[in-house]
């Protein structure tokens, strides 16, 4: 948030043509005549290159989350899934209907996908303001629609931004998907190896047409989630290899060949008793945290107040309604209804009243927002992307103060022990 107020400021300072300047700024990663940041020969632009490049690294960050969270998480089973998937569905749904409410003609009417997406880190960060007083339940019921909301974001780009679709790029690209589905099933759990092909996978598809985020997921899905050597193993290496340690009967500060063999045993296990999904996700979390989301926020969060065109528009109005009540009805709606049915039950812990606040905060919708706005509308309608930022930052910002107030009402001042 810090990072995009700067970029707003920036865009609206004497400073604005640097920050234009930065955007425009052509990059490249050659490896003789061959570019590999490159779309049909010419080179990326610093924007494009934030968009197209990293976040596709986002997006495969999300597809890691996604792909565990089916296998061992909160949509595992039908059961734990039911609730999410219906209340995420209230919360793209009806902020669609919501926008089209306000603005139904086009090309304004492109942005409907705009807020129904939900910012995963932004809403468990505001929750987390309120300390231990949350319940378990609450947070994963949160976490797992958000989740939710991003396949569904995911399949918005992939459907309904795509262009022209050149199709050799792009069955090539899934001929290397299909590679590294079978390594999977193989267990294949070389990082290498997924590393170099999704790369590869990547271009294929910025040059194919189909957006290069969707690159990101479908190669998240194919990385391993089970370890080389299983938990029980690992430990009784380990203790094979300590038992090298415990016969030595004094200290010394240079080992013995057969200790630093051992010590060589314990580092070799360690890395294969964590699955490369695992290993990925928890290596990628702080650069995409800290270095990929501030990026995009500066990129396109730049909100320029002057110039021709109003700032202020039906895009504007249909982006902010949409995510500050769109969101919170979609969600909570579908909630209350489908446990009344007693298709689904409640989370242990929480009632009607933080369902509530938690449905609030799903209007929390700044990153895929962003994204999707960029994607609607382009530089071809920079007034209506202008006006739909601008309806994003609003509806981001009412939306986090109205869960976290209701949410402090809400919830008990007594924290659980």
């Amino acid at each position: 948030m810090v990072v995009a107020v700067l970029a707003m400021i920036l865009a609206n300072s004497t400073w604005s043509s640097y920050y234009l300047g930065f955007l425009d700024y052509p990059i490249s990663l050659s490896i003789g005549d061959f570019n590999l940041l490159s779309h049909h020969g010419k080179p990326l632009i610093m924007a494009s290159f934030i968009n197209d490049c990293l976040m596709a690294i986002f997006f495969f960050h999300v597809g890691l989350e996604i792909k565990r969270e089916i296998l061992v998480g909160e949509l595992s089973t039908m059961r734990q899934a039911s609730l999410p998937i219906l209340a995420a569905i209230g919360g793209m749904v009806i902020p669609v209907f919501v926008y089209l409410l306000v603005e139904h003609v086009s090309p304004g009417s492109r942005g409907m996908a705009i807020p129904m997406a939900t910012d995963i880190a932004f809403s468990l960060g505001v929750l987390s303001l309120l300390g231990k007083r949350v319940p378990l339940g609450l947070k994963i019921f949160l976490t797992a629609f958000a989740v939710v909301d991003d396949i569904g974001g995911i399949m918005v780009i992939a459907f309904f931004f795509t262009a022209s679709i050149q199709w050799v790029y792009l069955l090539s690209a899934l001929g290397l998907v299909v590679i590294l589905q079978v390594a999977c099933w193989f267990r294949v759990n070389k990082v290498a190896l997924y590393f170099i092909l999704g790369i590869a996978v990547w271009y294929l598809f910025l040059q194919s047409g189909v957006h290069s985020t969707i690159a990101g997921v479908l190669v998240a899905f194919t990385i391993p989630a089970r370890p080389s050597i299983r938990i029980g193993k690992y430990i009784d290496r380990i203790k094979t290899s300590i038992s090298a340690f415990s016969n030595s009967k004094e200290e010394s500060i240079v080992l013995t060949n057969d200790q630093i063999y051992e010590l060589k045993n314990i580092e070799e296990a360690s890395d294969k008793v964590i699955s490369p999904l695992q290993y990925m996700e928890d290596k990628l979390h702080r650069f995409v945290n800290y270095i990929i989301l501030p990026l995009f926020a500066f990129a396109n969060a730049g909100v320029m107040f002057t110039g021709s065109g109003e700032l202020i528009g039906a895009v504007t109005w249909a982006v902010a309604l949409g995510l500050i009540l769109g969101k919170p009805i979609g969600i909570f709606c579908f909630t209350w209804i489908f446990v009344k049915l007693k298709f689904v039950s409640l989370p242990d812990g929480v009632d009607w009243k933080s369902i509530f606040g938690v449905s609030c905060l799903g209007g929390i919708g700044f990153t895929v927002s962003l994204f999707i706005a960029d994607l609607s509308f382009g530089t071809s309608e920079i007034e209506l992307l202008n006006q739909a930022k601008l309806g994003i930052i609003i509806g981001t910002v009412v939306s986090g103060i109205v869960g976290y107030v209701f949410l402090n009402q809400a919830l008990s001042r007594k924290v659980p022990e």
